[in-house]
């Protein structure tokens, strides 16, 4: 064969020889884009977004929070018509075969260990417009008797038309953004960011309250909603006060703590660092969303006044697994840039033991504001996200007001009057 020949074919093949070797990276391609998906959980489906984007066969993610992007993959790729996508900061991983223009697989390492998973290409046009809705925007109260002891939670909504974004804010934080629409006589909702599976289903009734469907990865249950001035109206407690639900045993007495650190060395509230500072001392834990809400908020605090004295501790309860080698909770701490003190305290369910100073002590996050004097001086429990409306700004707020106070020079006098 002479050399002309032998070229000619070989351009001649080169489409062919180039899908033969290549054949992933066009694949990647095609599954580029949002997609309208969902997770089933106790037999529930509830819809969600993701986006996809990649470059030859790795993939990166974004779920969302009403529309804000949050929990990007740490890792993935897409090859054979197989997608794999890890999110190190909480240990979870999606897993999915693509056939038919269709993502079908699971979401496997949450609380509930594995979702069955399905995604089609998000098409604008299917988007539902719903009949003329009522209108309930505004702040409800959730009639509930809790496991922590709660009578009501926070119900915040905001309405434009048919569409709807809600948040239901517990004393321990809130769902994140509950995104739908009104169709057939009903507000449909969800919510799904690799964590907080939540579906709801709302039913204005005729005497003006609400009937709701909630559906999460622990329990369906039914509840009804009422206005604040109705609540009081019928002599019903409000929401609990998060600065009111954990109390000391004695106040009187300094809060201790002695666990190790990520690097294994003990660390104590009689160490020469803390002595005269102010310190927050955080229950948290790496599997917590409302945790996830709250560390870049701390990070942003402590950046801002560590050098006038802040301090913070972060005592973290990880499930035993994830204590042999702490992978979750280190991606968690690069995940928010975290350069305060980071501990690890022990189990979940050796909250109450490891923390004996403290009484009805039940909720993942909760934050000790500790005085130059040593002194516990405000508690509280719980953190919000943007969902939760003026609640997040004035919390953000009322946070910061609280360690300017302790941290000024009367902090001492001030804190000994109460």
């Amino acid at each position: 064969m002479n050399l002309t020949v032998y070229i000619r074919r070989f351009w001649a093949l080169s489409p062919l020889f180039a899908v033969a070797c290549f054949p992933t990276a066009g694949q990647a391609q095609a599954i580029d884009g949002l997609w309208d998906a969902t997770v089933t959980v106790h037999n529930v489906s509830i819809p969600f977004q993701i986006e996809l984007s990649s470059k030859g066969t790795e993939v990166t993610s974004y779920f969302f929070n009403g529309d804000e992007k949050v929990n990007p993959s740490t890792q993935g790729f897409f090859r054979d018509g197989f997608l794999d996508l890890k999110f190190a900061s909480y240990a979870t991983e999606l897993k999915a075969t693509f056939k038919d223009e269709i993502l079908t697989g699971s979401y496997e390492g949450g609380p509930g260990s594995s979702y069955p998973f399905e995604a089609k290409r998000h098409n604008p046009s299917l988007t539902a417009v719903g009949s003329r809705p009522p209108l309930i925007g505004g702040r409800w109260e959730i009639q509930v008797k809790s496991p922590k002891g709660e009578s009501a939670w926070h119900f915040i909504v905001k309405q434009s038309g048919p569409s709807i974004s809600a948040a239901i804010l517990r004393v321990d934080g809130d769902t994140g953004t509950l995104s739908g629409s009104y169709r057939d006589g009903k507000f449909i909702l969800s919510h799904f960011a690799g964590e907080r599976p939540f579906y709801v289903e709302i039913t204005p009734l005729t005497d003006g309250s609400l009937q709701l469907e909630l559906s999460n990865y622990r329990e369906t249950q039914t509840l009804i909603a009422l206005r604040p001035e109705a609540a009081r109206a019928k002599g019903l407690p409000p929401p609990d006060d998060p600065t009111q639900h954990t109390k000391l045993k004695n106040p009187n007495e300094p809060l201790h703590f002695s666990f190790p650190d990520l690097q294994g060395q003990i660390v104590s509230d009689r160490d020469a660092r803390f002595r005269g500072k102010v310190v927050l001392v955080n229950i948290t834990g790496s599997w917590c969303p409302n945790c996830h809400d709250e560390a870049p908020f701390l990070e942003a605090l402590y950046q801002k006044y560590h050098d006038q004295g802040l301090e913070i501790v972060a005592l973290d309860f990880e499930p035993a697994e994830q204590l042999r080698d702490l992978s979750r909770l280190r991606a968690f701490v690069q995940r928010y840039g975290i350069e305060y003190t980071y501990l690890v305290a022990g189990e979940p369910s050796q909250l109450n033991e490891r923390i004996p100073q403290a009484e009805n002590l039940n909720a993942w996050p909760t934050t000790f504001f500790v005085g130059r004097d040593g002194l516990v001086h405000d508690i509280h429990t719980g953190f919000t996200s943007r969902a939760s409306g003026s609640f997040d700004s004035d919390l953000k707020d009322q946070i910061s007001i609280d360690v300017e106070r302790l941290l000024s020079a009367d902090a001492q006098t001030a804190g000994s009057s109460q």
